[in-house]
């Protein structure tokens, strides 16, 4: 007969903190798209008139979807334990990455908006939001164990073969 220690339960992460952080994230996010949308618009009807302005808007929508998705499923799933958590983001990503390949395929042989622009927009909001979501992780105070959580049952398990 042998005793195993019991696997512990893995606990949710701790919902205030990281929801901060997540919440943090988001704004900054927004805050940057919505700066980006206005300079965008404003450089691509300078650049290249209508087709500018299209290809601007454009930019900031698929980073609006690019970068906002991760976040939006990050913070609905704060509660949650840490496999739903992955689970969601991984899902959340796969669709992001579709929903982005699918739009480019179908903007591919259109002309009426400007593909620099679009590129450009698309570039400073995908890699700005990175920026900023690294600078939310790194300046939050996500503690590693929530005060007054409870732990699960350690203890050992009776049984063998």
């Amino acid at each position: 007969m042998t005793t195993e220690p019991r696997q512990p339960a893995v606990p949710p992460v701790p919902s205030s903190a990281a929801a901060a952080v997540f919440r943090r994230a988001l704004r900054d996010m927004i805050v940057l798209l919505a700066a980006l949308a206005v300079l965008g618009v404003g450089a691509g009807a300078l650049v290249a008139g209508r087709p500018g302005v299209w290809g601007a808007l454009i930019g900031v929508g698929l980073a609006l979807v690019f970068s906002g998705t991760t976040i939006v499923s990050m913070l609905v799933t704060a509660r949650a334990s840490v496999q739903r958590l992955a689970a969601v983001v991984l899902g959340a990503w796969l669709g992001k990455v579709l929903v982005v390949i699918v739009a480019l395929a179908l903007l591919q042989d259109r002309d009426f908006y400007d593909k620099p622009m679009l590129a450009v927009v698309l570039l400073v909001g995908v890699v700005g939001s990175a920026v900023l979501d690294y600078r939310a992780v790194s300046r939050g105070r996500v503690p590693y164990v929530e005060p007054g959580a409870r732990q699960a049952d350690a203890g050992p398990v009776q049984g063998g073969s």
